[in-house]
């Protein structure tokens, strides 16, 4: 047996340009070391590599603790401690994020999945600290960011179905409406902070996609920072739409607005996807290219 082979499937894995594959990766391998550091507390009680590692990754909810650990409003996003907790956000974050991205592409996901976590932790310290006073509660656990996906992908496509064990088909809306609800009616039974960060990721994931309906996209800035081709894709177009100096005016050919049409449709359909088009896009798209 091939003694590299499981080292050969993982970077083949990542290596297909998926960003889901690699926050599953990034959260399992946090995971597994926060585990490893428990099992060495378990048989070591004076070791404090355990505590000192949560407490420097979880959210903190007092203001004061926060201040000196601000970091936590994102490393609390990749951070569990419980199997079941990990086990279901990330078979949720594999198939939503997987849906999300195959509608809206890959390079959405990361800042979507970071938008979601933040929302829901500043949901989660104004909520502990202007209505349930200031005890240093903490929270992990990448719920809100898959939350954030998960109604996201059913505000941009509610009728779309999925069949769920001893369910049958749902459609999306349906599952994020009960989701949403069953976390609002288990509030009494505790896991308060974690029910307010879901709520957040909700409600970051369905304004996203409102507003991207309207044209405007939250996510560009974080895909301009993490995405090389991106920034080089700006740069371009800045050159080659810069105006040039002079006095006269210039007269553009019809092939000269046809190939910026083109390139302005191009664009659009980078940005925002095919669906963006409008019927009459399309329909000049498709015999530019028949022309071609």
């Amino acid at each position: 047996m091939n003694g590299t082979s499981f080292q050969s499937d993982i970077r083949y894995w990542l290596r297909q340009g998926n960003t889901v594959n690699h926050l599953l990766l990034w959260n399992i391998i946090i995971f597994l070391g926060i585990k490893t550091l428990e099992v060495i507390q378990t048989f070591s009680p004076g070791n404090t590599a355990f505590a000192w590692t949560f407490e420097q990754l979880a959210l903190h909810s007092h203001p004061g603790t926060f201040l000196i650990k601000p970091w936590g409003l994102i490393t609390y996003m990749f951070t569990h401690v419980g199997i079941f907790h990990i086990f279901f956000n990330m078979l949720n974050l594999y198939w939503f994020g997987n849906l999300f991205r195959g509608f809206l592409g890959n390079r959405r996901i990361l800042p979507l999945y970071l938008l979601g976590g933040i929302a829901g932790g500043v949901l989660y310290l104004l909520c502990y600290n202007l209505f349930l006073g200031s005890t240093d509660a903490v929270m992990i656990g990448a719920s809100a960011s898959v939350m954030c996906i998960l109604v996201a992908c059913a505000t941009l496509m509610p009728n779309y179905e999925i069949g769920l064990l001893f369910l049958g088909s749902i459609r999306l809306k349906w599952l994020a409406l009960a989701l949403i609800v069953l976390g609002l009616v288990s509030i009494p039974q505790g896991n308060l902070g974690g029910i307010i960060s879901h709520m957040g990721g909700a409600l970051l994931g369905f304004f996203y996609i409102r507003i991207l309906q309207n044209g405007t996209d939250l996510c560009k800035p974080l895909i301009w920072l993490f995405d090389a081709e991106t920034r080089a894709e700006s740069k371009k177009r800045q050159a080659r739409f810069k105006p040039k100096k002079s006095p006269l005016k210039v007269v553009k050919k019809p092939d000269d607005n046809n190939q910026l049409k083109l390139d302005q449709l191009l664009d659009k359909i980078n940005e925002k996807g095919y669906h963006s088009l409008s019927a009459e896009e399309k329909a000049w798209l498709d015999k530019v290219s028949k022309e071609n």
